[in-house]
Parts: C-alpha cells; structure tokens; sequence
C-alpha cells in the first residue's frame, strides 16, 4: 500500500513540467521516499498546481482545518510545495519535481540524495528532457556576442529580462551543490540563479536566496557569462527564473550534451559562424563551448557543427581575434507569452493532452 501511495505521486510528478517518469531500478521511489512522508506523499496527491487557501483545500480535502495548517507549512519548509502569501492571504500548490522539489533542496541537499539524483539523471530524467522537446528552458546570446545595431528582442536579452523584476534574487545553482556532493562538478561560481517576481519571494522566505538590486544582477549575470556559463531562462517571454549553467553539471545541459543534436532540442535564435580567415586555431573556443560544438579541421581552423551549436556566443565573446559571430536564424522562434502556455505547449509535446 505505502509503495502504491509513493508511485502514484511519481505518477502525478510526471504529469508536471518536464515529467519524472519511472525507471527499471526504481530510483524514483527512492528519491521520494527521501523527501516525503507518507503523510506528504498523500497530502500532495490530494492538491493540485492551482493556489489554494487552507479553507479551499481543507473544504475540497473533507478534512478539519486544524490538521492540515501545521502540514501545509511543514511542507513548503521542506520544499515540498509552493507557498504565496499576498494581501494578507497565503495560498499552497503542488509543484513539479523540476523546477520545484529538486530546486527547493538547495539549502539542505547531502550526499545521500545527491546521489539518488545522480542515478536518476541518467535513468529517466534523459528521457524526461527529450520527451519535453526542450521546451523547459531556452539559450539567450552573452549580450557581448551580439553585434552592436543587431536588433534583438528582449525575451533574447538576459539584461532586459532583469528590467522591472521585483524583487530579484539571487540562489545558488542546485545543479552544481548536486555534482559537488557527489565529487564532481566544475568548481564554478554557485551563486549564479535568478528567481523574480513571487517564485523570487518565496526564495527570500525560506532563506534560499537574496535580494539584489539591478546593477548588482547585472554584474553577477556578466560574471557568470565571463566564467563560460550558458543563460537559461524559462521558455516564456516573462521568465520566473533565469539559470547560468554548464555543461557539467547542469542537468539539462549535460542531457543535451548526450544528445547528437542538441540544436534540434534547445529553443534558440542565433548559431556560431566562423571567418576562417581570421581564425587562428588557439583553441579557446573549444574550451569555452559547453556542447562541443566546435573542432579544429586539418588547417587548423575552427568550424562549428550546426547540429550542437545551441547559440549562447560564449566562443564569441573571448575569441582573440574575433574570428566567431553570431549569426539570426532566418526563423526566428518566438517563446510562449506565459508559463501557462508553455507548460501546455510541453503537455502536448509529452502526449498528455
């Protein structure tokens, strides 16, 4: 019966965002089980992602209103679901795995469910990406590997995305404290993920992030672009959140980095072209790009495989003899207006609608 409860909330997680599909080893059951009780996994499958009141849930649950206030908050404490307080009202929803449980580890993760995780990522969440049809985030250009006069739109340019945020915060990227409990990982800046708006607040509330102001978002966002992170924005013209990864520890960059053509499964507008007449063959575009997109050919000159270019720009911008550009698609893709749109847009893509 108590394995019965656990996949039916790994039933109900796969429903959700990029899913959370089940595995032959059933590491999945083992991930939930560290996370949530029994009594948790139940209360979960009874809500739903809409924000409700304690009286709507209690009312629709047929459950007193005093034995579910003190699990309610016990759960979002541990990440379990999403919390928004405003006008004096406070409000519960059920969130996926990723973004949401996963992510809401990252003041408390250790080894153990590092680990699990890790075996996960290899087991179902490759899977979950490429079903999604990379719909979860997209890749923006470094503004720097943008020609200047280039016309780009601002759900493609990672500072204007900033503009009129309130507040801003500032959290440390899940993906790399998972690679660092488990041994790996680059060793880059931790402290390089976005969240805006009430996702923002709710990171402040339970003391996962801080708050910064705009010229401070600014310098970091320029920081992790200068160490070799890949911005990742959520696939709507107005993100929650925008993630600075890479390639070795991200989970969606290291799943696209399995995959023969990353660039059919990433949403981007740009790609890497290279003058061969001025391309000397140093080499520092290979060390900068997360998708190994790019070789040296029998000149010695630099060429991209257009299959994996994902089109961040981060061999653009430390090219010393600015020999790589950036190039538009001649079709340019336009992100879904709102989150709703693009978790019905995933839905589709995954068969569920």
């Amino acid at each position: 019966m108590t394995m019965d409860v656990y996949r039916q909330l790994q039933e109900r997680l796969d429903t959700y965002s990029v899913g959370f599909p089940a595995t032959e080893s059933g590491v999945e059951i083992k991930i939930l089980k560290a996370l949530f009780s029994l009594e948790d996994a139940e209360m979960f499958l009874g809500m739903t992602q809409s924000l409700e009141t304690v009286e709507s849930i209690a009312q629709r649950m047929d459950r007193p209103l005093e034995s579910i206030v003190d699990q309610l908050e016990a759960m979002t404490n541990k990440g379990l679901l999403f919390r928004l307080k405003r006008g004096g009202n406070t409000r519960y929803g059920a969130i996926p795995f990723v973004h949401g449980v996963f992510e809401f580890q990252v003041k408390d993760i250790g080894v153990e469910l590092a680990e699990l995780v890790e075996q996960y990522h290899k087991e179902g969440f490759l899977q979950a990406f490429e079903n999604s049809g990379g719909m979860f985030l997209r890749t923006v250009p470094v503004q720097e590997s943008i020609e200047a006069g280039h016309n780009v739109a601002a759900y493609d340019d990672a500072v204007a995305m900033l503009e009129g945020k309130d507040p801003i915060v500032v959290t440390d990227c899940i993906c790399r404290k998972q690679q660092q409990a488990v041994g790996e990982g680059c060793g880059k800046a931790l402290e390089a993920c976005f969240m805006f708006g009430s996702m923002g607040q709710y990171y402040i509330d339970k003391g996962m992030g801080r708050k910064v102001d705009m010229e401070e978002a600014i310098l970091l966002l320029k920081k992790a672009q200068d160490d070799g992170l890949v911005t990742q924005p959520a696939t709507t013209q107005n993100p929650h959140g925008m993630c600075n990864c890479c390639g070795d520890c991200c989970g969606v960059l290291r799943s696209l980095r399995s995959f023969p053509k990353p660039a059919e499964l990433v949403y981007s507008n740009h790609f890497a072209i290279v003058d061969a007449d001025l391309c000397t063959g140093c080499e520092t575009c290979l060390e900068r790009c997360q998708m190994d997109a790019i070789a040296l050919n029998g000149d010695e000159v630099a060429e991209i495989d257009l299959d994996r270019c994902i089109g961040c720009g981060l061999c653009v911008t430390t090219c010393p003899t600015e020999a790589m550009q950036l190039q538009a698609k001649e079709v340019h893709y336009t992100p879904p207006a709102t989150t709703a749109e693009q978790m019905m847009t995933m839905a589709q893509s995954r068969g569920l609608m």
